[in-house]
């Protein structure tokens, strides 16, 4: 997502721990982003997919595979909804957008004059080129095609996936690269529910997010969605079922003003009203774990793929992290992921690729979620192209002079069906902790 921001050169070098200075400002606590550092912050969510005309023939095979509901829930594994996974919807082509959108994403120069002048500049220009390092097997879809959403619901669920964590911007806001997508929740929705998956929000840093805005979003989602079947509610140790929003960026917006929001004494406080929640803060850096606290969050999430590169997406600090969070009544909801990769729109960060390892880097990930035994596991991403973290088909490719990655040796549902595997094995060890 909003993975690396690109930031003044006081803070960019690369020296800094974990490479940090690509994120957005952690010294400066702000709260209010500008609509530029905002838009640098959505670059990195933007999932660019290269895309060949939506291929006729995909279409009728998807179709073609699309069996009655009941059917469905026979031939796939069931959903665990403690496996919650970021998806993001913000994808065009002309078929069905007049345009492409976020598969011709903008190459994003260094921050450096120097450096970026080593780097070629422009956009992408799908189909043949997309803003991605590999290539989807749907093509440079649209996520308005009713053909992909119920593809993408049907790998979700294959997956053993519950929980769809839907990037979510307010009504007629979108990230820099984007258009706005509100209207698409409905239709996600309905799609979810056939599938038996659930979705929740993932509250991105849109232009003056602050307690107030906050609230009134909050209000927004759960009066117009909070009624339908796939809307998710989490039961919490205390027997309440409450919607859960996963907040990106948390710690650009200061605990003051969180806790207005998020603590019973707020001035702002959701608390205890029919719009309370369980909300999700993002934990970047350690100190922001006090932050988190303080501001009344009722949980933590790590977000990125890139193991080693904030203190909060290092495996190794997830055993404290998750203490810290048991000791303080907190979640803790560690996210994996199968691999980094943005050269195709970061063209000079290639020191923070992360190589899949033909899945041993995915299934390292799981393995030392599961060693803190957390309540939930979130997974980055089904779908995030830019950044290279997508668990979605993709295929062999190569045009001109761009040659695709793949999956190979494995088949493009190699990571669906590591996830589906270690969904089971989380399951089944669960179990064990809950004796």
């Amino acid at each position: 997502m909003m993975a690396l921001k690109t930031l003044r050169p006081d803070r960019a070098g690369f020296g800094d721990p974990f490479g940090l200075g690509l994120l957005p400002e952690l010294q400066q606590r702000t709260v209010l982003l500008d609509s530029k550092q905002n838009s640098l912050n959505r670059a990195q969510g933007d999932a660019v997919t290269r895309v060949s005309n939506l291929h006729s023939s995909a279409v009728n095979t998807m179709k073609a595979s699309i069996s009655p509901a009941k059917k469905l829930e026979e031939e796939l594994s069931s959903p665990n909804y403690n496996f919650h996974i970021f998806y993001y919807t913000w994808y065009g082509n002309p078929q069905f957008d007049g345009k492409y959108i976020h598969w011709n994403h903008p190459l994003l120069p260094h921050w450096d004059p120097k450096i970026a002048n080593n780097y070629p500049k422009g956009r992408h220009n799908p189909p043949e080129d997309i803003g991605a390092n590999f290539y989807p097997e749907l093509g440079s879809y649209s996520s308005k095609d009713p053909t992909v959403i119920e593809a993408h619901m049907k790998q979700m669920r294959s997956a053993s996936t519950g929980v769809i964590v839907l990037s979510w911007y307010p009504p007629g806001m979108a990230d820099e690269n984007g258009e706005p997508t509100d209207d698409l929740v409905p239709v996600v929705l309905d799609h979810a529910h056939k599938y038996n998956l659930k979705v929740t929000f993932h509250i991105e840093p849109y232009k003056d997010r602050d307690d107030r805005s906050m609230y009134h979003n909050v209000k927004y989602i759960i009066d117009r969605y909070g009624s339908h079947p796939a809307f998710y509610r989490h039961k919490t140790s205390t027997g309440r079922l409450l919607p859960m929003f996963y907040v990106y960026d948390s710690y650009v917006t200061i605990p003051e003003i969180w806790s207005n929001l998020l603590t019973v004494s707020g001035s702002q406080s959701i608390r205890n009203t029919p719009y309370d929640a369980l909300f999700i803060a993002l934990l970047v850096e350690e100190r922001h774990k006090h932050d988190i606290h303080r501001s009344g969050f009722d949980g933590m999430y790590t977000y990125f793929a890139t193991n080693g590169f904030s203190y909060g997406s290092s495996h190794h600090n997830w055993a404290s992290l998750k203490a810290f969070c048991d000791s303080n009544n907190l979640m803790f909801i560690p996210s994996v992921g199968p691999g980094y990769i943005d050269t195709s729109i970061r063209p000079w960060n290639n020191h923070n690729t992360r190589n899949r390892v033909n899945g041993k880097y995915y299934e390292t990930a799981f393995s030392a979620a599961l060693l803190v035994r957390p309540e939930i596991i979130s997974i980055t991403s089904f779908n995030e192209w830019h950044e290279g973290t997508q668990i979605e088909k993709a295929v062999p490719k190569r045009t001109g002079q761009v040659v695709y990655l793949d999956y190979k040796p494995h088949k493009p549902n190699v990571y669906l069906e590591l996830t589906q595997k270690w969904s089971e094995k989380y399951r089944k060890e669960q179990e064990q902790w809950l004796m």
